[in-house]
């Protein structure tokens, strides 16, 4: 079974790209890195070639502006425009996107999901709520020199080893031709999983608790990030995660 993975040098491709081949599949590294750009095309049609699936984890560089809606609608219909004849098209998105479309990414990723269902071919979409690697930039989005401001609003964050081995689980899969939702196993308000995130690093900070801060420009509810009811949570603890990655 050949396997292609777009966007295999970021984190959780190039995590992707190891888990497969310890499965024993045949796995094509997709990114800029290897020659492959889904934006102008070049090398995409020989990354694709033969794919049974394709994995789709590529990622705008911009949160902010119009470019991520760039990057996600040319991009997307480029992959699958090369990829039609594979069996499975498998893509990673975010827990809450619908939810989120206030904000220009998460309207760009609405457009992404919604490329990948019009096309009609067996596919799956897996949301993952926030990484733990990405906590300490997600809460830096409130920083105002030594203050942080956050809401309180609930997230459940993912190791992304734990990303990765549900991804492998589905890609090997039948097509679900619906949405796979996971999450973390501890549920923390974003203003409290920071107090952690700054005891643990020895970050003297201060926090603020206010529920007027936004998320990527977004004014969050309760569960505006959390999973739905019946979504897949993993086990890594998001504590024993920070000791262990300091200890690397």
């Amino acid at each position: 079974m050949k396997v292609t993975v777009v966007g295999a040098s970021g984190l959780i491709g190039a995590l992707l790209v190891g888990k497969l081949r310890q499965l024993g599949l045949e796995v094509i590294q997709a990114s800029r890195s290897f020659g492959i750009n889904t934006i102008t095309g070049d090398g995409l049609n020989v990354a694709m070639a033969g794919a049974d699936i394709v994995i789709d984890v590529t990622n705008s560089a911009s949160f902010g502006d119009s470019s991520a809606l760039d990057f996600f609608k040319v991009s997307t219909e480029n992959l699958l425009a090369a990829s039609v004849s594979a069996d499975h098209y498998l893509a990673l998105s975010v827990v809450g996107t619908p939810r989120l479309v206030e904000s220009d990414y998460f309207r760009a990723k609405m457009v992404q999901e919604n490329l990948i269902r019009a096309a009609r071919r067996p596919y799956t979409l897996l949301h993952s709520t926030q990484f733990f690697e990405f906590i300490s930039g997600i809460i830096d989005q409130g920083a105002d020199g030594d203050v942080l401001t956050l809401p309180s609003a609930s997230v459940r964050p993912i190791a992304a080893a734990d990303v990765v081995e549900i991804l492998a689980e589905l890609a090997i899969g039948t097509p679900k031709n619906s949405t796979v939702e996971i999450g973390g196993p501890e549920q923390f308000g974003l203003d409290e999983i920071a107090l952690t995130n700054l005891a643990i690093n020895e970050d003297t900070r201060q926090v603020i608790s206010d529920d007027r801060a936004t998320y990527y420009g977004v004014k969050l509810n309760d569960d505006t990030l959390l999973p739905l009811k019946g979504a897949r949570l993993a086990s890594m603890h998001y504590v024993d995660w920070l000791y262990r990655s300091m200890a690397n």
